[in-house]
């Protein structure tokens, strides 16, 4: 339980302190062992996991067999994972491998070094620490390999490659081994641990298609509506890539006029967004269980393991959990990298539609295959990049505003931009380093939030 890992931690401050010079680490990673003026909000707090919707509760409980106390308890242990996660990445530099959470209630995580002498200083964390062979950031450019290849040749037959970072390895999804065989080997990888996995079910683009409601394309196609966002002072909303390209012209659920598509990717990534007109106003809301809304706080990045919650104008809400981040997907349309593979069900029409875990919101649904009858795999375009790319900011139910800053240059903090785990800024003279990726709120300064950023 995440009280448990509490009284741990706090125990074990100085323990970790020590463990982490033993073990070589920079004295830096246990800066947040010094005393702080005043009360700080923890992850759950930060994040909005302890006061969750009960309609997220609901489905949580319904589609992963869960009790109310069950799915409240894996929300509020899946947001300090996320920070004590991030604190480890950053201390372990080079050799982080990976982390994950799992457990019913997802009370376990799980952290990986290529190191022995980084143990300690896991487990001084409450975590559980798995030496590897091979470091995240390895594992990576390895799989930029295969993204180099399937430029080259055709993935029709290999039609998802990612890294799997519970087993330190590549994995690619085949319709035969022969083809998984000839794809590592047009990737340079013949010989390296790569796992092939066979597969007759190919992922499809949910074309049929706010947060949740559905919207139409040039009075044709259906999409749903992934989040609520602006530019400068223009309102919309982000979506998938392949609903519309730029300048299709959308239409609301009731038909009337609402927007254009003012930018759009794909394929390599599945993302977009419209420009409402004035009759639509952007809202923090995500449409949820039987009619009722769920606030979206913030877009923090959720863990592998962790829980996950869609909603589309086809399906409705529907939960399930993350199995992988940065996932390519071959499309019979063209290949999409950097998805997040879920277990959580959708069908056409879901397409662009939000994830959110717990109230933050992780990315739009892209595509998958299976159903809501059968259950299946969904993936999603993180909603990180589309924020960054576009130059957008997400609408949330916290205040945008934040106090002016002293600092000055392209590493002060800033409210509205995306910052990547592991990204350094300056704020009021400080320097501190993220600990999860996510666009700064205006709420959010770093001085406030310790479960997404750590003091240097």
């Amino acid at each position: 339980m995440v009280l448990r890992h509490a009284r741990t931690a706090r125990r074990s401050a100085l323990t970790a302190l020590g463990a982490l010079v033993l073990a070589g680490l920079p004295c830096a990673a246990a800066a947040d062992a010094a005393p702080v003026e005043g009360p700080t909000p923890g992850a759950a707090q930060t994040l909005g996991a302890d006061r969750p919707s009960p309609h997220l509760l609901a489905a949580l409980e319904r589609d992963l067999e869960l009790d109310e106390a069950q799915a409240s308890e894996r929300l509020v242990n899946e947001a300090e994972a996320g920070t004590r996660a991030g604190r480890l990445r950053n201390a372990l530099g080079e050799r982080f491998a990976g982390a994950w959470v799992h457990g019913r209630t997802s009370e376990k995580l799980t952290v990986a070094t290529t190191g022995t002498e980084d143990v300690q200083a896991i487990e001084a964390q409450g975590a559980t620490a798995k030496v590897v062979r091979r470091t995240l950031a390895g594992l990576q450019a390895a799989k930029a390999k295969l993204d180099a290849a399937a430029e080259r040749t055709k993935t029709l037959d290999t039609p998802v490659w990612y890294v799997d970072v519970p087993k330190n390895r590549l994995m690619v999804q085949a319709a035969s081994q022969e083809a998984g065989a000839a794809f590592v080997k047009a990737a340079g990888l013949e010989g390296e641990d790569v796992g092939i996995r066979m597969t007759t079910v190919r992922p499809r683009l949910l074309q049929d298609i706010t947060g949740g409601d559905a919207f139409y394309i040039d009075d044709s196609a259906r999409c749903s509506v992934g989040f609520s966002v602006t530019k400068g002072q223009q309102g919309g909303f982000a979506t998938a890539g392949h609903c519309g390209r730029a300048g299709a012209t959308t239409t609301g659920y009731d038909r009337t006029a609402q927007g254009t598509f003012q930018a759009s990717t794909f394929p390599g990534r599945d993302m977009a967004w419209v420009a409402a007109n004035a009759q639509w106003t952007p809202t923090p809301d995500v449409k949820a269980q039987s009619g009722q809304e769920v606030q979206v706080t913030g877009s923090a990045q959720a863990l592998v393991g962790a829980s996950v919650c869609r909603s589309g104008s086809t399906t409705g809400w529907h939960c399930g959990t993350i199995e992988q981040h940065d996932t390519s997907v071959s499309y019979a349309e063209g290949r999409v990298d950097g998805l997040t593979r879920t277990t959580v069900c959708a069908e056409p029409g879901d397409s662009g539609g939000p994830f959110l875990a717990g109230s933050q919101a992780q990315g739009v649904t892209s595509g998958g295959s299976g159903d809501c009858s059968s259950g299946g795999t969904t993936y999603y375009q993180p909603v990180n990049p589309i924020l960054g790319d576009f130059g957008l900011t997400l609408t949330t139910a916290a205040a945008q505003t934040a106090p002016d800053s002293q600092d000055d240059g392209a590493k002060a903090w800033t409210a509205g931009r995306v910052y990547e785990a592991g990204a350094t800024v300056t704020r009021d003279g400080v320097r501190y380093q993220c600990l999860q990726t996510h666009q700064a709120q205006g709420a959010w300064a770093p001085a406030s939030t310790p479960a997404l950023w750590q003091r240097l």
